[in-house]
């Protein structure tokens, strides 16, 4: 039997020993009463979704013929838009399913210029910055596919040139690390002072490049890559040859608790090039002993838009703060709604609005959190004009009118519900008459195009 086969026959088994229907045991464990009726159907089934299932008919056991207790109320939140992998959070209810689907956020980030308009916003906070030796430090709280950061490594080299560069980039993803690693070799071409760290050990441990707990330190896979060659496409045949020790460092378990990946074994590749290791002998981490201050740390989008303030800053914010270098700056940026992405959600869902804390309150609550270490920091939140960063996504001008293309009514779709968190269970009911296409249609020949708001603040360390 295959996995959904094998799936169906241990919920067949249990609801004949509990004595509880299918439909009730689809609402206690995954807040659906047709959901072993779709797998019959022969519905797929997320990994996260598989291990709810089981975490509920393990921690509801069989009990001589009564039925098994209700679970937990389901809890819709959703998640930051990083990529498909984020931590686990405090949201205690059910995993959430959308972001298990890759396809889904490659076509959003293949359809949107998201990414550049970050990049081009971080350039503006590049220009404040002025190195120290012995590198120019950067820290990425989520590199993804790198994208956004090989740009802004573009940025640093027209701006410094001759200046070492240290860059940190945390992402637990193996698929978006490799495809990182794909956008390197040339950045190493260019610039060839530049170490490149890539680890996927949490906020909080991920600055200093060292896990938090004990066990985890001392089973720290630390990887040190030297560049050998002198064009991108040496560069390039040996960051392939690294699949091995991606393979087997970034390995993932679900956690139990929000159904999110987790890292199995905390890992750091240090990548430089060998005829620059004299030069860069005082930039390179060393296990165990990296101060972990950086001159600027970019969080776009690192954390799930709906759990609280208190998590964001207690997860996020408050480790990445109190790793700022003296006159270090951190840019932060989080969706904020009130665009036509979210007004094609309203027409389905008229009270549906994820974005419930701003920047303000986030702000807020990190000067709580930090108490009397807040007076070393400047807490810029920005006008509202100056804070909003637009994006669009790409259309060409013949594709909005009367007939919109199906193309571009399901890549704006998609890009809305990928920007406002809609978890699969309300998609699959949203989408069985035309409706959502209808909604799309309107609001993109209302407005001749689809574009979406995000929200930016600057937190920025005194001068020591």
């Amino acid at each position: 039997m295959n996995e959904t086969e094998t799936l169906i026959h241990e919920i067949e088994n249990y609801c004949r020993q509990t004595d509880t229907a299918e439909s009730t045991f689809g609402r206690r464990a995954v807040n659906d009463g047709k959901f072993v009726g779709r797998l019959r159907e022969g519905k797929s089934v997320t990994l996260k979704t598989l291990n709810r299932v089981r975490v509920f008919m393990h921690d509801h056991p069989p009990a001589a013929g009564s039925a098994a207790p209700a679970a937990e109320p389901a809890n819709p939140a959703a998640g930051g838009r990083l990529t498909p992998q984020q931590e686990s959070d405090d949201s205690g209810g059910r995993p959430f399913r959308f972001y298990d689907n890759r396809q889904k956020y490659l076509a959003f980030v293949n359809t949107c210029n998201e990414k550049v308009s970050i990049a081009r916003r971080a350039g503006r906070e590049i220009h404040h910055i002025q190195p120290r030796p012995p590198a120019l430090k950067i820290f990425d709280a989520g590199m993804g596919d790198a994208t956004v950061l090989s740009l802004i490594m573009r940025d640093m080299h027209r701006r410094f040139p001759h200046v070492p560069f240290l860059i940190n980039a945390k992402e637990i993803s193996l698929e978006d690390v490799r495809l990182g690693l794909e956008k390197m070799p040339d950045r190493f071409f260019e610039h060839p002072a530049t170490v490149l760290v890539i680890t996927n050990l949490n906020y909080s441990e991920a600055p200093k490049l060292m896990p938090g707990n004990v066990n985890a330190a001392a089973a720290l896979n630390w990887h040190e890559i030297r560049l050998q060659g002198e064009t991108s496409y040496e560069y390039g045949e040996q960051i392939q040859a690294l699949d091995h020790l991606l393979v087997d460092g970034w390995q993932t378990r679900v956690s139990p608790r929000s159904g999110n990946p987790m890292y199995m074994r905390p890992s750091v590749l240090v990548i430089y090039r060998e005829d620059h290791k004299f030069l860069l002998e005082n930039v390179i981490p060393h296990q165990g002993h990296y101060e972990g201050l950086y001159d600027f740390i970019l969080a776009s989008q690192p954390w799930r838009a709906r759990v609280s303030a208190r998590f964001k800053v207690e997860k996020v914010l408050k480790p990445l703060s109190l790793s700022l270098a003296p006159s270090g700056r951190m840019l932060a940026i989080q969706s904020c709604g009130n665009d036509p992405g979210q007004e094609i959600i309203n027409r389905l869902w008229p009270e549906e609005n994820p974005f419930l804390t701003n920047r303000h309150e986030l702000l807020s609550v990190l000067k709580q959190e930090l108490g009397r270490d807040a007076r070393d920091f400047n807490f810029n939140p920005g006008s509202d004009t100056k804070s909003l960063l637009q994006y669009q996504m790409h259309t060409l001008p013949s594709e909005i009118g009367d007939n919109i293309g199906t193309s571009t009514l399901f890549a704006a779709w998609n890009a809305a519900i990928y920007v406002n968190q809609i978890e699969d269970e309300k998609l699959e009911d949203a989408m069985t008459n035309d409706r959502y296409i209808r909604a799309t249609s309107e609001v993109l020949k209302k407005h001749d195009g689809l574009w979406f708001n995000d929200e930016t603040f600057v937190i920025s360390r005194k001068r020591a």
